[in-house]
Order: C-alpha cells, then structure tokens, then sequence
C-alpha cells in the first residue's frame, strides 16, 4: 500500500468513526429528551427519536444532500446530486447525514409530550429536506453566500444547532405550552420522572461530540484534530462548572438539571470555533456559555412564555449564537478581534447569524401553517393528560408488579388503569426557580 492509499484509508476510518459517534449522539438526545419529560411520554419521546435518524436520513438522501452541496445557483441553494446521482464520496454523505438528523432532532425535545406524532414527523421532513440544507448551503458548500462574506462555523453551531433551535422555537411557540405550565403570571414545574437518564443522555452527547467537533477536520490530521477535542472538552467542562455554581448563586443551590444541561451549552458553544480557538479560549466561551444558559431557560420561559421541557431552545439557539460571535472574539488564527484582527470576521458571524434566524424562522412558520391544513399540530388535551404513550402507541414504558400500587384501587382494575389514574393527576404548581 503507498503512503497515499494508506493516508487515504486512514482519513475515511477518522470520518467513518466521527459519523458513528454522531449516529450515538442520538441515543443521547433520547435519554435526555426522555429524563426531562414526564414517565407516560417516554415511548413517544423513544419513536420521534428513531423516526427522525430514520426518516431524515432518507429525505437527506433523496434531496437534502444535493441542495446542501450541489452546484450553486446563486450561492444559495444546490442544484444537483438528487438521490446521490454523480455523488462519489460516500464517505461525506454518510458524515453529513448525522448532522443533518441532529438539527431536526432538537426540535424533539421542545414540543415534547403535547405534539401529534405525524405534524412532528411532517416537520423532520421540512427541516431536512429543505431548511436545513439551504443553511448547510450558504456555509458549508463552499460557493454559497455566508462563505463568500468569511463567515466561519467550523462543526455547526449556527448551521446545526442555532437552525435547529430557532425552528424548535417556532413550533414550540405555534403549538402552545403543555396543559398546566402557565397559570396567569405563575410558570409550574412540570418535572422530569428521570434525572439518572438525562445524565446517561448527557454523557452520551459529550462523548459524541468528540466525533461531531473532532471528524469534521474531515482528515485524521494530527496537528488539528487533539487541538479541537481538547477544545471541546475543556469548554464543555467548563459549561458545567460555571453552570453549577451559577445557579448555586441565583438560587441558593446547585440545579441538577440545569447543570446536566450546561455540559451542552459549553458543547453547542464550541462547535462553531473549535478549530479556531486557543484552549483557553474554549473555557471562556464554555464558561461563558453555562451562564447564559441559565438565564437563557428563564427568559425564555417567563418572558416568552414558550414552554420548552429540555431547554433546547436555550441550549442549542442562545449558545449557537454565542458560540457563532465567540469565533469573532477569540479566532486565534488571527480574525479575532481581542486578536488584533479588528471588528470584521465579529460583524460577518452576526450577519450569518440575523440570516440563519430569519430564514429559519420564516420558513418554519409557514411549512407549520401547511402542515395544520393537513393533520393538527398538537394531541388534543384527553390525549396529552392520558399521557402520550398510551394515546398515541398504546403502550407504557415502564412495567411494575401488580402489587406496586395495591390498595390505591380495586383489585379488578389493571395495572395500565392503575398508572394512568396516576399520570392524570394535574400537576402540583409550583413556582419554576429557572
């Protein structure tokens, strides 16, 4: 074998790897979504995630690959490669199709445990086969308009995670907060049935991330590749810590959740800058990243008043957008402007910024409008306080033994009548502390 084959081989095994590690990101959402949503939605919360890597992947095929990165028309949109026709490099649609899974999947979590499952399936559909792409474009395609201005996104945190979030807000904001959420000015908590799976979830992501950030140098290369897992890890760490002690400071304790959640926010932060920045760059923005966090879940939840169970819109919308300028401030290869690059490549990263969320949000907004003329958005309220296993899979995610809730009722009754009693009881409102 010649250096070049080997090279070659090895370069395909990197990004081969780097895509199955993304591929696992989504059992990571899944833990996530599941441990942050009540017990009677986890197989609903288990289905959308298998349906979105699938489906996606399969509408990512058939269109959303040639309009991400074929021929340009106009640097905004791809013209060709449909179905892969002409497309040699297998390699990178394999690679790219996580990602593309990835940005449509966010939006899971925020309209979870009210969503009819086949609106949200028509919105995976939307997102991969045409929004998405067209944001992947202009960024990633090489003649589209955002690379032509300098703008810079290394692994996505504009591209993937600010596309991915901005549509989240919108469906979550169309589709209306869960039933008991808000009560006049008071926001009630409607609480996870299980923070040890959204840990599991949590640790699932962070190690996925090192593919996500660390394949997308799309070469084993390495003078690069330790510096960007170094990267995100170190801002990653860094999002937990200020994240924990934070909320140590604005509540008088450490927030469980919210913490899980700032490993993410230092995650999403990074990805746009981890192949730019100096490590000690990457712990100010994850630093950074972990606070905004924090008041990015209560602005959105009390002053928007957009009901988001896993925080995604703050996780992956307010830290995409930080982590996007921070590339502005901290590009120590020389754009930065606290590098004496000056003020320019911080203005180019705004502009793409503005750009991803107007498209996004314009586009999300009406293909909901087409969507609601075909099949409703939202279960209706007998079906969400059912729980939307039952109304929507019938089935549960958790079996118990008969003699788990005896004597709470009759011994006629079933268990599944048994916990459904349960599940239906309205929530304790309680003022949110995040």
């Amino acid at each position: 074998m010649t250096n070049e084959a080997l090279e070659l081989a090895i370069n395909l095994v990197w990004i081969m790897l780097g895509a199955i590690l993304v591929f696992f990101m989504h059992a990571g959402f899944a833990m996530v979504e599941a441990g942050f949503t009540r017990s009677k939605n986890t197989v609903n919360i288990l289905m959308k995630n298998f349906l979105t890597i699938s489906t996606g992947g399969i509408i990512y095929f058939l269109a959303g690959y040639a309009i991400m990165f074929g021929d340009t028309a106009g640097g905004f949109i791809g013209t060709s490669g449909f179905a892969l026709q002409g497309i040699e490099d297998i390699t990178f649609f394999v690679f790219q199709t996580m990602f593309a899974a990835t940005c449509a999947t966010i939006i899971s979590g925020a309209v979870a445990e009210r969503t009819n499952i086949m609106a949200y399936m028509a919105i995976v559909i939307v997102m991969t086969l045409f929004i998405y792409p067209v944001v992947g474009h202009w960024v990633w395609q090489g003649d589209g308009w955002l690379t032509g201005l300098g703008f810079v996104d290394f692994a996505g945190s504009t591209v993937v995670h600010l596309t991915g979030a901005v549509g989240a807000l919108v469906a979550a904001a169309v589709i209306g907060p869960r039933f008991g959420k808000y009560k006049g000015k008071s926001v009630n908590v409607i609480p996870g049935h299980s923070i040890p799976l959204g840990a599991l979830g949590v640790f699932i992501l962070w190690l996925g991330w090192f593919g996500f950030n660390g394949a997308s140098t799309l070469a084993a290369d390495p003078s690069l590749v330790p510096t960007v897992i170094a990267c995100t890890f170190l801002s990653a760490s860094a999002g937990v810590i200020s994240t924990a002690f934070y909320t140590k400071f604005r509540y008088g304790h450490i927030d469980g959740s919210l913490t899980l959640n700032g490993a993410l926010a230092g995650l999403v932060g990074i990805t746009a800058g981890a192949a730019n920045l100096s490590l000690v760059g990457a712990i100010i923005t994850g630093f950074i990243a972990g606070i905004i966090l924090v008041e990015g879940v209560r602005f959105i939840e009390w002053k928007l008043k957009v009901d988001d169970p896993v925080g995604a819109v703050a996780v992956h919308g307010l830290c995409g957008i930080w982590g996007t300028l921070a590339v502005g401030l901290f590009d120590a290869t020389g754009g930065g402007l606290l590098y004496g690059g000056g003020a320019t490549l911080l203005g180019v990263q705004a502009i793409g910024i503005l750009a991803v969320i107007i498209w996004v949000a314009c586009t999300m907004s009406v293909s909901l409008f087409i969507i609601k003329l075909i099949v409703p958005l939202r279960v209706t309220r007998e079906e969400e306080v059912e729980g939307l296993d039952m109304a929507e899979h019938r089935s549960t995610a958790y079996e118990y033994q008969q003699t788990a809730f005896s004597g709470l009722t009759s011994k006629s009754e079933s268990l599944a009548q048994r916990l459904t009693a349960l599940g239906t009881q309205p929530d304790i409102p309680t003022k949110h502390l995040s």
